[in-house]
C-alpha cells in the first residue's frame, strides 16, 4: 500500500442540518477544509443521489470555496463513481481515503476492493465497528494526524514535520505551498498540531516540531539587564508543548524555545549586535547595530545627558523592550524634543534607539538555514522630512504601531516592495557575513533582520531581528525549497549532535 494521495469527504461528515432546515458545516469542518485546500493532496466532497437540492447546492458551494472536486457517489454503481473520481484525480498508485460517519458495509467493502481506505467517524463515546480494515476517528480534528499515522505505518520514508502557529500565519504559509501533506522534493511531509487534542499522542507521530511560539505568548516578564532572564507565560496549549519538550530532550525542535528568547528582548538584541564590530575591516563599509539607551522611566531629569552619553541625537525612536508576543510590543514613537519623552505612551521599560537617515529604503534579509535572501522596501523618510511634517503638529512625537502603519513620506508607498538597483549602496557580502555571524550566535534556523544604510557614512545598521518571519517578499519557487532544506538540514544537524552526546 502506498502513501495517501487523495481524500474524499462524505457530505454527512461535513454538513449538518437543524430542525428548521438551516444547513451549516459541522464542528471542525471549516479548519479541516482550509488545511486540505493547501495540502497538495487530491481532495473532494461526495454526496449521494437522495440529497436535497438545498444541501446539494451547499455542498457544491463548499467544494468551490475550498478548491475541491465535488462527486456524486452512487452506491448502486460504485464502480462507475470511482472510475469518475480516478479519471479526475489520476491513478498514480497512491492510496485514497474515504471519510464518512454513515455506516454502509457494502460500500466500504466495494471501496476496499478498489484499494480505498475508509475513515469512519464514530460518535464520541460510541462503539467502534468491528472492521480492522478501517481507520477510526471521533473528531474531524483527528483526521490529519490519523492520515500522518497511516503514512508512517506503511513506511513511506518521509520526515514528518508537526507545526504550531496561529491560524492566520499558518494559512499565509500554506497558501504559498509551504506545508504540503505529501512528499516534498527533499522528503518532508507536514501536519498541523492542534491544542484541541492531547499533544502527546500527536507528537509521537512526528519527527520534527516547527513552531512560532511567539504567537502563543500571553505575558513576558524581563529580568535584569545583567542576567537577561525571562519569565514567558504561554497559552495553555503551548505550556503543554513546552512540558513535552522538557520531558523529551530527544525531541527535535526547530528551534528550541531557549534559542528564541533573545529576539523577545530588544535590549538583549542590541547588546548582541555590539559583537558585529569584529566583522568590520579597514576600507570597507561598517556594519553595526544602532546606538541605544535602555530607560525604565521617561521622566528622568538626566535623560538628555544620558542620550548624549549614548551617542543619541534627536530625533530618536522609542520602542518597548519587549520585542514581540504581546499586544503593545510594536507601539513606538519618533521623538523630536527631549521634554516630550515625559508623557510618552510607549510601554516601559523601553529602548531609545538612534534614528538613522536612510533615504526611505529598507533592506529585509531572511536567513533560511544556509541560504540568505533579501528584498528592498520603502521605509520611513529621513528625519528632516519627519521634522517638517511634525512641525505642523507642534513637534509632537509621531506615535505608531509598526505592524500596522509606518510614518512614510508618501503613505501610498507604505510597505511597497521595490527592486534593488545596480548602483545600490548595499554591500551584500558584508551583510551575508553578518547573517552567518547572527546564525551562529543566535543558533536559529529561520530568522529575519532589517538593514538600513546611513546617509553619508554608509554604515549598514541592523535595526530589527525576528524569528520565523513570513519571507513573503522572496519568490515562492525560491523561498519554499530553501525553507524545506533549512528544516531538513537543521533536523540532521541536531540529531547528529544528540547522537554524539549520547555516545560520548
Amino acid at each position: 500500500m502506498a502513501a495517501v494521495r487523495g481524500v474524499l469527504l462524505d457530505e454527512y461528515v461535513l454538513v449538518r442540518e437543524d430542525g428548521n432546515g438551516n444547513i451549516s458545516l459541522q464542528s471542525g469542518a471549516e479548519g479541516l477544509l482550509r488545511r486540505l485546500q493547501y495540502s497538495k493532496l487530491r481532495t473532494g466532497i461526495s454526496y449521494g443521489k437522495g440529497v436535497s437540492d438545498q444541501k446539494g447546492t451547499f455542498v457544491k458551494k463548499m467544494a468551490t470555496l475550498y478548491s475541491m472536486d465535488c462527486f456524486l457517489l452512487d452506491v448502486s454503481c460504485v464502480d462507475d463513481s470511482l472510475n469518475e473520481i480516478l479519471l479526475a484525480w489520476g491513478d498514480d498508485g497512491g492510496s485514497f481515503l474515504y471519510v464518512t460517519c454513515s455506516k454502509d458495509d457494502d460500500l466500504f467493502l466495494k471501496l476496499s476492493n478498489h484499494g480505498w481506505v475508509t475513515v469512519f467517524k464514530c460518535p464520541e463515546g460510541g462503539a467502534v465497528p468491528e472492521n480492522l480494515r478501517m481507520m477510526f476517528i471521533n473528531k474531524l480534528e483527528e483526521l490529519l494526524i490519523s492520515l500522518c499515522r497511516f503514512n508512517k505505518a506503511i513506511g513511506d520514508g518521509a520526515l514528518t514535520i508537526g507545526y504550531v502557529m496561529k491560524p492566520s500565519r499558518e494559512e499565509d504559509f500554506a497558501k504559498r505551498g509551504a506545508f504540503p501533506m505529501c512528499h516534498t522534493q527533499n522528503g518532508l511531509r507536514f501536519v498541523p498540531l492542534t491544542f484541541d487534542l492531547p499533544l502527546a499522542s500527536q507528537l509521537q507521530e512526528v519527527d520534527v516540531v516547527l513552531h512560532k511560539a511567539t504567537d502563543e505568548i500571553v505575558t513576558i516578564e524581563l529580568g535584569s539587564s545583567s542576567e537577561f532572564s525571562y519569565k514567558v507565560c504561554y497559552s495553555k496549549g503551548m505550556q503543554e508543548l513546552e512540558r513535552y519538550f522538557q520531558d523529551h530532550p530527544d525531541c527535535c525542535v526547530i528551534d528550541p524555545l531557549n534559542n528564541i528568547y533573545p529576539v523577545l528582548d530588544r535590549l538583549k538584541i542590541q547588546k548582541i549586535l555590539l559583537g558585529l564590530e569584529d566583522l568590520n575591516t579597514e576600507g570597507r563599509c561598517k556594519i553595526r547595530g544602532p546606538h541605544f539607551l535602555k530607560v525604565d522611566h521617561f521622566n528622568d531629569h538626566s535623560l538628555a545627558e544620558q542620550l548624549s552619553e549614548a551617542k543619541l541625537c534627536l530625533p530618536c525612536i522609542a520602542k518597548p523592550q519587549v520585542a514581540c508576543g504581546v499586544t503593545d510590543a510594536h507601539s513606538m514613537a519618533i521623538v523630536f524634543r527631549a521634554e516630550d519623552f515625559r508623557n510618552l505612551s510607549v510601554p516601559l521599560p523601553a529602548i531609545i534607539q538612534e534614528y538613522v537617515d536612510h533615504s526611505s529604503v529598507l533592506f529585509k534579509f531572511y536567513v533560511l538555514g544556509n541560504k540568505v535572501f533579501h528584498a528592498v522596501k520603502i521605509s520611513t523618510p529621513n528625519s528632516d522630512v519627519l521634522l517638517s511634517s511634525s512641525e505642523k503638529n507642534g513637534l509632537k512625537p509621531i506615535v505608531f504601531d509598526s505592524l500596522k502603519s509606518l510614518p512614510t513620506a508618501k503613505k501610498d508607498l507604505s510597505g511597497e516592495t521595490i527592486q534593488s538597483k545596480d548602483d545600490s549602496p548595499l554591500d551584500i557580502e558584508l551583510v551575508k557575513d553578518a547573517a552567518n555571524w547572527l546564525k551562529r550566535t543566535l543558533d536559529l534556523t529561520i530568522f529575519g533582520f532589517d538593514v538600513v544604510i546611513q546617509e553619508g557614512s554608509r554604515d549598514h545598521v541592523i535595526v530589527d531581528i525576528n524569528y520565523l518571519p513570513s519571507f513573503k517578499e522572496v519568490p515562492n519557487d525560491v523561498a519554499i525549497p530553501a525553507f524545506w532544506d533549512a528544516i531538513r538540514n537543521s533536523y540532521e544537524s541536531r540529531k547528529a549532535k544528540l547522537e554524539s552526546a549520547c555516545s560520548s
